[in-house]
Formats: C-alpha cells, structure tokens, sequence
C-alpha cells in the first residue's frame, strides 16, 4: 500500500529564497531550443513556392514528401529523447538538438538536389522533437514552485516569436514576386535561386546561440539526484535559489523517492497510476492538436482565400496572426501561476467552443472579410493563452520524477501523430463537410475535451513536483 507523503515536507522546498537571475537566464537558455522548433516548422510554408520550382516537383506525392518529411524526424526524436535523457541527462539532450538544429539550417540551404534537402529536413525534425520533448521538463526541474508556470511558458512564448520570425520573413521574401508570375519567372528571380535558401539558412545564428548556452547551464538537479549524484544536485540547487532551498528540495526528492515504485521504468509506466496519469497528459496534448487551431497556421492561405482575401491581404493577415499569437500567449505567460493551468484551459476551450460554432455559421452564410478575419484571430488569441503554453507546462509537470522524461517522450509522440492526423484530415473533411461542418467538428472535440479535464484535471499552481506527485499517486491509488 502507497503510503502519502507529509504535505508539510513536500513543496517546502519551494518556499526559500530564489536567485532570479541565474535561474531566468537557465531557463531562458533552455527555451531556446522553442525559438527554433517554432520558426522551422513554420518556415517551410513560405519557401514552398520557391524550392517546389527550384527541384522542379510537380507531383503531388513529391509537394507533400517535401512538406511532411521532417515529421518523421520529429518522431524519432520525440520517441529517442526520453531515454536518451534519462540516460545522459538533459543538458546533453539541449546540446544534441542545437547541434542538429545547425547543421540541418546549413545543410538545407545550401542543398542543391531534392534528397539531399529532404535528408537534412529530416535532421531538422528530429531536432524538434528532441527539443520539444527535453527543453520543457528541464525547465520544470530547475523551477520552483511559485514561478513553474512562467518559466516553462518561455518555451512557449520562444516558440511563438519563431513562428512570427518565419512569418514576416515569409512575407518579405514573397513580397516582391509579382502577382501572376510564371513558374518559370519565379525559378530565374532571387527568390527562386537564393532567398528561399537563406529562410531556411539565417536559423543557423539563433541555432550557434542555443549550442553556446547549452555549454554554460548546469544539469538538471533532480536528474543528478536520480543518478545518486546529490552532491552535484545540492550544488545547482545552491546556485538557483541559496543553501536552504537547496535542502529543502532534495529533502522533498528523498522523502518521495521512498515511497516510489520499484522496477524498470516500463514496469513503472504500465502500473495502473501511473497510467491514468499519462492517460491525462496523452488527451491534454490530443486535445491541443485535434482543437483544431493548427489547421488555421497550416492552412491560413486556403482559410483567408475562402473569406475573400487577395494575396496581398492573405500574407499580410498571416503575419496579423502571428503577432496576435505572441501577444497572448503573453496573457497566459503572466496568468499561469496567478489562476492556474486548469483555469486557462477550461476558459480557452470555452472560448474556442463558441467560436468555432459561429465561424462554421459564417462559412454557412457565406460572410467574408472582416467579420471572418475577427473570428480566426479570437480563436488564436483563446489558443495562445490556454492549450499553447499550459499544455507544456501540464506535461511537464504532472508525472513521476523517475520517469518524467520517458513519460513526457510519449506524449510528445502522440502529440506529433495527432499533429500529422490533424493535417492530413483537414483537406478530406473540408471537402466532405465543408469549412462549417470541419469547424464544428472541432467545436465538439473541444467541448469534449473540456468536460474530460473538467472532470480529470488537478490543478497544479503553487506546488513543487514531488508535491504533484504525491497528490496524484493518491488520487489514483
């Protein structure tokens, strides 16, 4: 039988002087690896016109393989990255996908046959995902408690200013092709020739920064004291917040630990609490994909078409959204810690529920202009302040320490198979459906997650990991 830890132990650990500065500049170092993940991912969009006639890809299949092939790289490193951390730790992870992440910018601008820009595409992705499944619960493992919720969010809020560096990058480059422009016109102009390769080439500086800071944070503390290295912990700890706080936290670690599991972490993994509890991180992360936002980034020019915009105006639109994603996700960056995770989720997916409803009475109804331009940026605004960054923040923090990092690798996983189904569906239910029905479908997915985590979801603001831990292994024991 499970016994609970003392609640006046764990979390205490959290309560002792922090030192600011080093530790936002750790976990700033961190998130950069967000910076990039969000700028590549979005990068590609605003090169397709150029390289699809550069590599002369006519076919449909080759589009779409230039398009989807670093998904499989964000896959195997989604998968790799928990026990590749777990074994070598998470500051070797930081560096290996910095690593990648310039040598992929390098090699796909300077690639000049169709495998060989798919090869080092690839390689990109499997930065992302090596990034999106290391860099969040690095910062949750050197955050204390009051602050976990702001300093996680900086992966996110990196994330944003990347896709809205590769949107008005995009736009600028795509600018000065006029429009009507031949194929043939477009393969001879300077975007054509070199500006889509310097969209793809410039993330190799932001990528050199991220490889620097990796060499200068300390290791995971926590990681260090599952590996029995507490000396080493206790150091890292005294760095972020003072003596005290470095004793209290490693207190809490040990008094958890105790009681913990035994067995490999599949065995771990497999045991009915643990379960439940991946169970909710896999639905939190579905659910931030199947709501249906992503659709709107990859599709916003076939979104914007059908609304009545003009080239000109779609481009301009896209890089509106952009900054609309980074100003909230800024609301939620300042709100997290002070109304908690489940707060911002239930609102934002509330808010995504009736604005799906009346976005699919628009289509309908056939409106366009402004009306449909008002409703894409509230439904991003909902996005960027609740599922974008507390998603992450949730992962992050909800499982055991022993197998946080194994844990969290699945539901970033799941989270990218879902991305990819989310994508790869759209186009068939847009044209089975129609834009209304597609939203509303997407309505009903929000309205379903919401009651689940309603239902399911803790809040978790304002206690230390081991804290969580305790409460759910209680809670589902």
């Amino acid at each position: 039988m499970i016994t609970a830890v003392d609640k006046s132990a764990v979390g205490a650990g959290d309560r002792g002087p922090v030192r600011s500065l080093y530790l936002w500049l750790t976990a700033a170092a961190g998130a950069l690896g967000g910076l990039l993940f969000g700028y590549d991912w979005v990068v590609i969009g605003g090169a397709k016109p150029f390289y699809e006639r550069f590599f002369h890809l006519d076919s449909p299949s080759l589009q779409g393989w230039a398009m989807s092939c670093a998904l499989i790289g964000c896959l195997v490193g989604a998968i790799s990255s928990g026990p590749l951390s777990n074994r070598f730790g998470r500051r070797r992870l930081l560096t290996s996908s910095a690593i990648a992440f310039t040598a992929s910018s390098l090699g796909t601008g300077l690639a000049f046959r169709f495998g060989t820009f798919v090869t080092w595409r690839m390689l990109g992705g499997y930065a992302i995902g090596l990034a999106s499944g290391v860099s969040p619960i690095y910062i949750a493992e050197i955050s204390p408690a009051s602050l976990r919720g702001r300093l996680v969010s900086l992966n996110q809020v990196a994330i944003v200013f990347g896709i809205l560096f590769a949107q008005v990058l995009n736009w600028l480059i795509a600018r000065p092709v006029p429009l009507g422009a031949s194929a043939n016109d477009i393969l001879h102009s300077w975007n054509g020739q070199v500006g889509w390769r310097w969209m793809f080439a410039v993330t190799a500086i932001p990528s050199l920064l991220f490889l620097f800071a990796s060499f200068l944070v300390p290791e995971s503390p926590r990681w260090l004291a599952i590996k029995g290295r507490h000396e080493q912990a206790m150091r890292v700890l005294e760095r972020l917040g003072g003596h005290s706080y470095a004793q209290q936290v490693l207190d809490d670690f040990v008094a958890v630990g105790e009681v913990q599991a035994e067995g490999s972490v599949l065995a771990q993994l497999r045991s009915s609490d643990v379960a439940k509890v991946l169970l909710l991180g896999v639905v939190i992360v579905v659910l931030q994909q199947w709501c249906g936002i992503n659709v709107i980034f990859n599709y916003a020019q076939e979104i914007f078409a059908a609304a009545g915009y003009q080239v000109s105006g779609i481009l301009f639109n896209i890089v509106i959204s952009g900054a609309v994603n980074v100003v909230f996700t800024f609301v939620a960056f300042f709100c997290i810690d002070r109304f908690g995770r489940r707060f911002l989720l239930l609102t934002g997916l509330s808010g995504l529920v009736f604005i799906y409803t009346v976005l699919g009475l628009t289509y309908r109804m056939h409106l366009q202009g402004k009306p449909m331009l008002v409703l894409v940026l509230a439904a991003i605004a909902c996005y960027a302040m609740s599922l974008a960054p507390a998603t992450w923040v949730v992962i992050s923090e909800i499982f055991p320490n022993r197998i946080r990092s194994s844990a969290t690798a699945i539901c970033v996983t799941v989270l990218w198979s879902a991305c990819f189904l989310l994508t790869y569906t759209f186009p068939l239910l847009n044209a089975g459906l129609g834009a209304a029905g597609t939203f509303w479908i997407y309505a009903g997915v929000c309205l379903a997650g919401g009651v689940f985590l309603f239902l399911r979801l803790p809040e978790t603001k304002g206690r230390s990991l081991e804290e969580i831990e305790t409460e759910l292994r209680d809670s589902t024991s």
